[in-house]
């Protein structure tokens, strides 16, 4: 009698566990969807075709210059990434909203190797569906990137989850928006990675 009691005790428990699996099992899968880090700039390059042709400008006066760009969902950035033809121990990186003109996030980065690709953890910075920002660098190296037959692009360009709508340059060191647009080349190389949180 012992033994069937001990053998129904058993069964129960065990039933019992994987009841408790399959609920924390839903559970995790209800946590919602897993998105995928991703970074625009290897696909804008090759849309616009600026990946066809680069130059070198190195020690060749200073410009405040970036993308401006929309987030198609809402979203986070975690990381920045940078590649210079020299190297810069204090490159200023700068994200704006250009609803306000105002900077939301300025990071100085060591760039110590020329030609290197440079990832910078930072602390997130969250950005709202639909809204523009700018992400731009100050610098007086960058690759100058154009088409073989220099002609423009026309804007925006979708890369995944970011809409860019224009590259913009101003002349001078200080930390001053972008105001003049160019659409047949890119200066960089300076992009974000983002990931989507809603």
């Amino acid at each position: 009698m012992k033994t069937k009691q001990s053998k129904m005790m058993i069964k129960n428990s065990v039933k019992l566990l994987v009841v408790i699996f399959l609920m924390a099992s839903c559970s995790k899968d209800d946590d919602g969807p897993k998105f995928q880090e991703e970074n625009f700039l290897a696909s804008y390059l090759s849309q616009t075709g600026f990946d066809q042709k680069t130059n070198l400008f190195v020690n060749s006066g200073s410009f405040e210059f970036g993308l401006f760009f929309s987030p198609r969902v809402k979203g986070k950035i975690t990381s920045l990434k940078v590649k210079l033809p020299d190297v810069n121990s204090s490159l200023k990186i700068t994200l704006w909203d250009i609803e306000t003109s105002t900077v939301i996030r300025t990071e100085i980065v060591n760039v110590a190797t020329i030609n290197t690709d440079f990832t910078f953890d930072i602390n997130d910075i969250p950005l709202e569906k639909d809204k523009e920002y700018a992400i731009t660098m100050n610098t007086n190296d960058w690759y100058d990137r154009k088409k073989n037959d220099g002609s423009i692009v026309t804007y925006p360009i979708i890369s995944g989850n970011i809409e860019l709508k224009s590259y913009k340059f101003i002349s001078g060191t200080s930390q001053t928006l972008p105001t003049s647009s160019q659409t047949n080349y890119y200066a960089g190389d300076l992009s974000f990675n983002f990931i989507q949180t809603k």
